[in-house]
């Protein structure tokens, strides 16, 4: 999947990773998770919003306030990227 970018944004390559997860602290006490498989590259804004394309071609936005943030890499590649 090739990013078509037509913003000022600038994004990192992550297609190291297999999944990237985000926990949010629901007002229940309880937890939401969002998985997102295959990523590919990531855009961090000021706010700290991540903007997220996946290898299906699919856009993901991640609102800031999440309280984790878990990536598995894929065999092989850097644990750390960004």
């Amino acid at each position: 999947m090739q990013l078509i970018n037509k913003t000022d944004l600038q994004f990192s390559d992550i297609s190291s990773e297999k999944y990237r997860q985000y926990t949010f602290a629901a007002s229940d006490g309880s937890d939401i998770t969002i998985r997102v498989h295959a990523p590919l590259y990531l855009n961090v804004s000021e706010s700290g919003g991540h903007r997220i394309l996946d290898a299906e071609g699919v856009s993901h936005y991640i609102p800031p306030k999440w309280i984790h943030l878990e990536w598995k890499t894929k065999d092989g590649q850097p644990h750390f990227v960004k």
